[in-house]
C-alpha cells in the first residue's frame, strides 16, 4: 500500500499530467484551429467525415447560417448538430453504416455548389465503398482486421485502402477540404486515405504491402491529378509544442522527442530508459502512432502497450493517451503509469493493458475529445525544478 506522502504525489503528478493532455487538446480543437480558415461562401455543402468531424460541423454551423450536408462520426460519438445530418458508423472497422455513409458523401458531392470536405482521421473505416463488385464488405472487413492486428503502419493501411475503395484516393469532390491531421509527415493522401486528394501510391504499391502480410483482394488503380484545394488546420505538432508551453509553465524542462512511430512495446521501453537518464525536471513529450502486433486476447490499444513497457521505474510517472479519447479496444484514452509493474509482463503478452490498468485505478478516461492528432505521451521526471 502507498504511503500518504506517495499518493499525494502520484495525485498531484497526474494533476499536471492531465493539464498538460487538455492544453494540446485545446490547442487542436476545431472551435480554436478551424474559425480562421473557413471561406467566404454563403451557402456551402458541408461534408464532415472523421473522429474530429462532429466539433467541425458544429463549428461550421455557427458561421454558415444556411449550411447543409453531413457528419460522419464513430458510433457512440454525440454531436450537437441542427442543420448538417449527423451519422453514426464503424471504427476501426467498416460496418454497413459505412456503406450507407460513403454513399451519402458521394451523393452530397455531386453538385455544382461550394463543397467544403471537413476532414480527420478515422474517415478510412467510417466511409467504406468497395470499388470491385467481388469485393464484398466482409472482405473488406477481413483484410482491415487482419492488418490491423499484423502491427503494419498506419500509411501502409491506407495505401491498402485506397485502392480498395470508390471513395478514397482523390474519388470525393471537393472546392476546400480543410484538414486535422493524424498522421505522421501530415501527407494529405493519408489523412483519412486521403479522399479528396491525389494518390501518389500506385496499385503495386498495395499490392506489395498485401502480399508481405499473406493477404489478396481487388484493386484498383486510384486518381493521379485531382482539383479542390487542401488544407491542414492542426496537427500533431501543434499538440506538442502546446503540452510543452504548459510543462514550462508548470515548472518542468521540456524535452520534445517527437512524433514516434515502431512497436508500442518496444517504444516504451525505449522511452523509459531515456527518462531514467534525464535530470529531475524533466518532461519527454512526444507524438506520431505506435502500433501493436497481436497475439493475446485482452482489451487494449497501443498507448497502453506503451504504457505498461515503461512501468515499474522509480521516480517517474507518465501518461500514454489517444488525443481521439480511445485507445484502440481499451474503452479509455489511455492510462497513467510510474513505478508499479507487478504482473505487466503477463499483460503485455495477453495484450490487456485495459485490465492490468484498470485494476490499479490508473485508466485516463476522457471521453471523445472533439479532434484527433494522435498520442501524446508525457514522462515526468520527478517533481517540476
Amino acid at each position: 500500500m502507498l504511503a500518504r506522502a506517495d499518493v499525494d504525489n502520484q495525485s498531484a503528478m497526474r494533476a499536471h499530467l492531465i493539464q498538460m493532455f487538455q492544453a494540446g487538446i485545446a490547442a487542436c480543437h476545431p472551435r480554436n484551429v478551424l474559425p480562421p480558415h473557413l471561406p467566404e461562401v454563403e451557402r456551402p455543402v458541408v461534408l464532415a467525415v472523421g473522429k474530429a468531424a462532429g466539433a467541425m460541423a458544429k463549428v461550421a454551423e455557427a458561421r454558415y447560417p444556411d449550411a447543409r450536408g453531413v457528419a460522419i462520426v464513430p458510433h457512440g460519438v454525440a454531436a450537437d448538430l441542427r442543420r448538417i445530418a449527423l451519422l453514426h458508423a464503424g471504427h476501426p472497422v467498416p460496418d454497413e453504416a459505412s456503406l450507407a455513409a460513403a454513399e451519402r458523401l458521394l451523393a452530397e458531392a455531386n453538385t455544382d455548389d461550394f463543397v467544403l470536405v471537413l476532414l480527420s482521421g478515422g474517415a478510412s473505416a467510417l466511409a467504406c465503398a468497395p470499388a470491385a463488385a467481388g469485393l464484398t464488405l466482409a472482405g473488406k472487413q477481413a483484410i482491415t482486421q487482419a492488418l490491423l492486428r499484423s502491427g503494419a503502419p498506419i500509411a501502409e493501411i491506407n495505401c491498402v485502402r485506397r485502392h480498395l475503395s470508390r471513395i478514397k484516393g482523390g474519388r470525393l469532390r471537393a472546392t476546400l477540404t480543410l484538414a486535422i491531421s493524424d498522421t505522421i509527415g501530415d501527407c494529405p493522401h493519408d489523412i483519412g486515405s486521403g479522399p479528396t486528394v491525389a494518390d501518389p501510391t500506385t496499385v503495386a504499391d498495395a499490392r506489395a504491402i498485401l502480399e508481405r502480410h499473406g493477404l489478396d483482394a481487388p484493386l484498383r488503380e486510384t486518381p493521379k491529378r485531382v482539383g479542390g484545394e487542401f488544407r491542414i488546420v492542426a496537427r500533431a505538432a501543434d499538440l506538442l509544442a502546446a503540452a510543452a508551453r504548459e510543462a514550462a509553465r508548470l515548472g518542468y524542462r521540456p524535452v520534445i522527442l517527437g512524433e514516434v512511430e515502431g512497436e508500442a512495446r518496444e517504444i516504451g521501453a525505449s522511452h523509459a530508459g531515456i527518462a531514467r537518464e534525464s535530470a529531475p525536471g524533466t518532461a519527454l513529450i512526444s507524438g506520431g502512432e505506435l502500433t501493436v502486433t497481436v497475439t493475446g486476447e485482452g482489451r487494449g490499444g497501443p498507448n497502453l502497450e506503451y504504457a505498461l513497457a515503461a512501468s515499474g521505474h522509480d521516480g517517474i510517472s507518465g501518461l500514454a493517451a489517444d488525443s481521439d479519447g480511445l485507445d484502440g479496444t481499451s474503452g479509455a484514452a489511455g492510462a497513467f503509469f510510474g513505478a508499479d509493474a507487478e504482473g505487466a509482463a503477463a499483460a503485455l503478452a495477453a495484450n490487456d493493458g485495459a485490465s492490468w490498468f484498470a485494476a490499479r485505478g490508473a485508466l485516463f478516461v476522457s471521453g471523445a475529445t472533439g479532434t484527433n492528432v494522435n498520442d501524446l505521451r508525457i514522462i515526468l521526471v520527478g517533481a517540476p525544478a
